[in-house]
């Protein structure tokens, strides 16, 4: 393993690796499998796996979903059943998250989540600075289980000035 430098270049602590980042969508249980599929039809992801709750016996209704993993425009999220402590974890005071996705067709994204069960925030807009994808045109959407999802186009290159 290889070995972090320290100001001076000394070796300081051994560099952990991590081989992947998913972010966890809880929502409140039993509604992991409708969330699931709401990101399916809302944004075209792609289930890769699923993991039932393993208390839950084959004679009753709908297992739950211990944690479900979907792959979107090349980045990989969980969503999960709360369970137990699990619906307080992560939650923080004045803290908030937005998801956000680039798209050339903010128009038919946003009109594509709301379709699927979404609630509009705003019109869309031109972005502001500061924005998640940079200044284009963005339109924000909540999902039906309480997460934010700002839908933008791709920031503009700037152009080259020649003297």
């Amino acid at each position: 393993m290889a070995q972090e430098e320290g100001a001076n270049g000394a070796p300081t602590k051994e560099m952990v690796n991590f081989s992947a980042f998913k972010l966890q969508l809880t929502v409140e249980a039993p509604k992991a499998a409708d969330a699931v599929q709401f990101y399916k039809s809302a944004f075209g992801a792609v289930e890769i796996g699923r993991s039932l709750h393993p208390k839950r016996k084959a004679d009753q209704e709908l297992p739950h979903i211990l944690s479900a993993e979907l792959q979107l425009a090349g980045f990989t999220f969980l969503v999960s059943d709360a369970s137990g402590d699990s619906a307080t974890f992560g939650k923080t005071e004045g803290h908030s998250m937005a998801l956000c996705l680039e798209t050339e067709d903010v128009e038919g994204a946003v009109a594509k989540a709301v379709a699927a069960g979404a609630v509009k925030d705003g019109e869309v807009v031109e972005g502001e600075a500061g924005a998640c994808c940079g200044e284009g045109v963005q339109g924000k959407v909540k999902d039906p289980y309480g997460f934010a999802w700002i839908v933008c186009s791709p920031a503009k290159k700037a152009e080259t000035v020649e003297a």
